[in-house]
């Protein structure tokens, strides 16, 4: 009988992952969530993607990846994202969120990811103030601050 119970509850948690897992794929400069478009995406480069909104257009979020002018030392490597209509900035080394280095659509795929389970952007493409805030307070190392340059 124990057993049983046991793996009721393991399906049931196994069940409630899939439910909840997203699908986030960026294709023709589209950001699908589950087949929907809720972004607009612009490729920069290989180290700048920008993120606009689908309503009006407006460029909400920037994401940059700084080598902190040292190439061939990867170990200060660091990115940046500007939430601009928040005029919030977070700073961080933590490139393992995001990591991708063969493909970095694939790495925009992640940083969305991480975002809508941050709660900091809904399904619908929309920034969360509150969540913007928190997210820096998690996540900032506020970088350019403690560079000596």
């Amino acid at each position: 009988m124990t057993t049983k119970k046991l793996l009721a509850f393991f399906l049931f948690i196994l069940s409630f992952n899939f439910y909840f897992s997203q699908e986030v794929v960026i294709k023709d400069d589209k950001v699908l969530l589950d087949g929907k478009q809720i972004l607009k995406a612009e490729k920069i480069n290989v180290f700048q993607y920008s993120f606009f909104t689908m309503k009006d257009d407006d460029e909400i979020l920037m994401w940059k990846y700084m080598d902190n002018e040292t190439p061939k030392y990867m170990e200060d490597d660091y990115f940046i994202l500007k939430f601009l209509t928040e005029k919030v900035t977070v700073e961080t080394t933590d490139i393992s969120k995001i990591a991708n280095f063969m493909n970095s659509r694939k790495g925009m795929e992640k940083l969305i990811k991480w975002l809508l389970k941050e709660r900091v952007i809904n399904n619908e493409g929309e920034l969360n103030p509150e969540r913007v805030a928190i997210f820096k307070e998690k996540y900032d190392e506020n970088i350019t601050e403690r560079t000596v340059r």
